[in-house]
Formats: C-alpha cells, structure tokens, sequence
C-alpha cells in the first residue's frame, strides 16, 4: 500500500486522467415521478451550493475544467445556511431560471424537488450503486428512481478533548448521557455539552437524534408521526434540562455548526455533537489541535443514533447542457475524486469501501467510528413537505428549550402539526 504523502502528491494526476476518461414549492401536490429524461447538451455549467467552507470544492473543479475547457463548471456559492440555501433553490426552480445546472442538495430536499418536478432523474443504470453505502444511496432516490447521486454524507459524531478526560483520570469517551455528565464533573473551567440548537435544521437533527438515542422515533415505519411518547419525552428532556442544569451552555442556544465549532476550538467545550468536515479544521487550530478526538453519540443507555445528513448531486429540470451535467457528477462521486476530497477536507464519501483503505484510515483514525456511526445514522423524515415538517420541529422544540413551553405540550403539539405535514 503506498504511502499518505505518495497518495496525495499523485491524487490530483489521477483525478485528472479520470476526468479525461469520463464521457451531491414546499406543500406542493405530489406528482407522479417520471422515468429519467434523455440528458443532453455540452457546454458550460454551473454548480450551486452552500459556502465551501473546506476550501476544496473550487479545486476539484479547477481539475475538471483543465481537462474539459469547453464544458467548463462555475461554482456558485449560496449561504452557509441550509435553510437559505434551500430557498434560493426553490426560487430558481419556481423561476425556471438555467441559473443553476448542477445542485448540491441537501439529502432532506429529495422527496420535494424530485415530486414537483424542479430535478431531473439520473440514469440508475450508469451508477454503480453497489458501491456506495446504501443509507447514502437510499437518501437520493423518491418513487424507485434515482433523482440525485450520493456524493458527500454525514452523520453525528462526539468531538471530545481527549487531554482533558485524561487529566481528570477518564479512560474512555462516555457511552451514555448519565456518564458524559459524570466526566463533566470532574472537569473545571471548561464548558460541557454542546450540539446546534438555533432554531434552524441543525435544532431538526440534534432533537432527532435525541429522540432516536433514547429508543423512540419522530417518525415511524410508515412515515406517521411517534413524538408523543415516553422515549420522545427522554430525548427532549435531556436537552432542556442540559440547558437548565448549565450541562449546555447559555449561549449555544444561538449556536450552528460554525458557531459550535468556533467555541470547541476555542477550548470552551469538553464535548462536541459535530459533523465530520471539523475533523480537518479543528487540526489547524492551535487550542485543540492533537488534543482531541471523536466517538459515537452517547445515548440514554448506550451508543445513540445519530443523523444521517448529507448532500447529493441533482441536475435542475430548467438547465442547459445536462450531459455535460451528468459526466461532471460522475466525476465528483468517482472513487479518485472522492479520496480527493477526503485527503483534503475530511469530509465523508459515500463510497464504502474508502473507509477501509489502510492509508486513510492511518490520517483519519476516526474513519473506523465515522463508518460505524454512518451504518447505525437514521434519517430524518422523508416527506415531500419537509420543509414544513422541519419548521415545525424547530419552532416546539426551539419552545421547550428557551422555556416557553414544558417538553409535554411541546411534544403533544408536534404529534398534532406532523400529523397532516407528513401524509404523502
């Protein structure tokens, strides 16, 4: 097996050689799913998505462009809000605007842009599929087809300052919730817990996963809702009374992914929920930097269940040139693209067998827990309403925690608005 440093002198060479062989509204009605238009048309495109905070995304394309000057990528950035970068989409697609040829959608968009028609279906039959993790796979695909190809996923993962647990005389990361507060008892000075918890949908996955890792479920089986029950109230409690018990800091109730890294950086955190694009940044940074670690999300007895999150690649209904569109998302979910990228930002590929190469697990010794996690991650709800079936997660949760209402009513209000949010 070659070495890291030969990987990634020669990754870029590589990456380029594939490319030159290569030929991630809302309340609508559904509508029926068509079967895959022909993709035709080469030319220039575009491809919009949220900020690239790993820096990284401009470079792969830089690689493609030099090797296809006459079908060249422009990357348009959209906010670092996911709630935001999701409007603007809609609004292109309700606009019919070819603004946006390629979207990086978010892995919760599928079911709306699919059913009302704003993306166009992808060839299933030109994907190997087998080869991706299938959870990633099944995050982009609504009726039976294949509406966006799976190219960055994600889910939850525990940041923790490894320094401090050993200081204190802590052999191991917590399992559960009762000992991640017992670790934090031994530890002065430092802040707790923290996750995301504005009220956005970042709030949306931490109470999910709160939910999922006391043993309940938002949704069930059959997509109705289940959040008035027992392990819901679990979940939900152990957020509220964090934040009663100072166990979360005060101030992350203003927290988003950015913010809650900034603060772990910063060293004003034992214990971090996190995706894993921070893996790579908080390396840089000089506080944290060695002293820290990750492992699965503590639950109520045992292991939780984080998130699945994630971005796959879609092409717009209202683009020009999509078959330029489809040989460019090939590209970025290629296995050489996607150790690439995992090289350089830490994000997770979709790609499984990449999280058992030696070499990679060797720079990021978290792959082993990140594939784990990934493999027991649930999704959020699958609705073609989502975007109203999050508003109102957000809006009785971001109540319970800020006080305003008991975790009782919050809960017993949001079983009442799910109900007709997530009748298909």
């Amino acid at each position: 097996m070659a070495s890291i440093s030969t990987i990634a002198r020669g990754v870029v060479a590589v990456v380029a050689t594939v490319t030159l062989a290569a030929a991630c509204g809302s309340g609508s009605k559904t509508k029926s799913a068509p079967t895959s238009q022909a993709l035709t048309g080469r030319g220039p495109i575009t491809l919009a998505q949220g900020k690239d905070t790993s820096g990284n995304v401009q470079h792969l394309i830089d690689v493609w462009n030099k090797a296809h000057p006459q079908e060249t990528v422009r990357l348009i950035e959209l906010p670092e809000s996911a709630d935001q970068q999701r409007q603007q989409m809609v609004q292109n697609a309700q606009t019919k605007s070819d603004a946006y040829t390629v979207l990086n959608l978010d892995v919760v968009n599928t079911a709306e842009f699919a059913a009302n028609r704003w993306v166009t279906a992808l060839p299933k039959d030109q994907f190997d599929l087998s080869k991706f993790l299938p959870a990633a796979v099944r995050t982009g695909e609504y009726r039976g087809a294949l509406y966006a190809a799976p190219w960055k996923t994600d889910a939850g993962l525990l940041y923790y300052r490894k320094d401090l647990l050993q200081k204190a005389g802590i052999s191991a990361p917590p399992k559960t919730w009762a000992e991640m507060q017992t670790d934090c008892g031994k530890i002065k000075g430092v802040g707790c817990y923290s996750g995301q918890f504005d009220k956005y949908e970042g709030l949306t996955c931490n109470f999910s996963e709160a939910v999922d890792s006391a043993g309940g479920e938002v949704v069930d089986d059959s997509g109705k809702p289940n959040v008035n029950t027992p392990q819901a109230k679990q979940g939900l409690d152990f957020l509220v009374q964090g934040f009663k018990s100072g166990m979360i800091p005060k101030e992350a109730i203003t927290y988003e992914e950015e913010d809650a890294r900034r603060a772990f950086e910063a060293g004003k955190l034992v214990f971090l929920r996190q995706w894993p694009y921070q893996w790579a940044l908080s390396n840089k940074a000089a506080k944290v930097k060695g002293k820290f670690d990750v492992a699965p999300l503590p639950g109520l007895s045992g292991p939780g269940s984080p998130t699945l999150g994630g971005h796959n690649l879609a092409i717009s209904s209202f683009a020009k040139n999509k078959a330029t569109a489809l040989d460019f998302i090939k590209y970025l979910t290629s296995p050489d693209t996607e150790r690439a990228n995992l090289l350089a930002s830490s994000e997770a590929p979709t790609l499984a067998a990449l999280y058992d190469e030696p070499a990679l697990k060797k720079k990021f010794p978290y792959l082993p827990t990140l594939k784990a996690s990934l493999l027991n991650a649930k999704p959020r709800p699958q609705a073609v309403r989502y975007n109203d079936v999050t508003t109102a997660i957000q809006e009785s949760v971001y109540a319970a925690l800020t006080g305003k209402s008991t975790t009782d009513q919050a809960l017993a209000e949001l079983q009442s608005k799910l109900g007709p949010l997530t009748q298909q």
